[in-house]
């Protein structure tokens, strides 16, 4: 008798001691078709392009590194190649010869017309900086290759410009607002020096400008 109480005193004890440790150090349960095995947790070693978050370190997850944003350099290419052709269209400013939108007024380039009378000509820019980018030019230049060529008698035909880009936005729907540019010299980025004006909208500008 002393014995199987001695043996039942032992069983009890061993029962607790295991509920114990089973309590603060659970094992990892592997499933197999063939047995349940308890075995210890194999950690893999990270790659090196993750890294252990420090609150999740405890449960071994891992979250990918993050990824430094990629740069996108197409607006300043662009930039770039405005700043060069301005830069080359400036060395023969002052030849006076015929320049692209002289051609552009006869009729021998073609262009996407979207306002005309009989002393301005308004057409859609080939390299639009916006959903809607209209050029207006007057047909005659009259020595206007840029604004800082304009005169006392130049008044009729800015206002005339002024008022045609306000015909263009009327006609592109930009009835939420737009804006109108010139640009003037080489640091204005004057790639044509034949006085025009840029309408642009359709998008949300932003300020400052340039």
């Amino acid at each position: 008798m002393a014995t199987r109480a001695a043996a039942a005193t032992l069983s009890a004890a061993t029962s607790s001691l295991l509920r114990q440790t089973l309590r603060f150090h659970p094992p990892i349960i592997i499933w197999s078709s063939k047995l349940i095995q308890s075995r210890p947790i194999q950690r893999v070693p990270s790659p090196s392009c993750h890294r252990r978050s420090a609150s999740l370190r405890p449960h071994g997850f891992r979250v990918p590194c993050r990824v430094p944003p990629q740069r996108f350099v197409r607006h300043i290419a662009s930039s770039t190649n405005e700043e060069a052709a301005a830069r080359a269209a400036a060395a023969t400013a002052d030849t006076g010869g015929p320049t692209i939108f002289d051609k552009i007024i006869a009729k021998e380039i073609p262009s996407t017309v979207v306002y005309e009378d009989d002393k301005v000509l308004a057409f859609r820019d080939i390299n639009p900086q916006a959903p809607a980018h209209v050029l207006v030019i007057p047909k005659v230049r009259d020595g206007l290759t840029g604004l800082d060529k304009a005169e006392p008698r130049h008044v009729e035909i800015l206002g005339q410009l002024l008022c045609a880009a306000k015909v263009v936005a009327e006609k592109e729907g930009l009835a939420n607002g737009y804006r109108v540019v010139i640009n003037n010299g080489p640091e204005g980025c004057q790639s044509v020096y034949h006085l025009h004006l840029h309408v642009l909208g359709g998008r949300q500008m932003k300020w400052p400008a340039g």
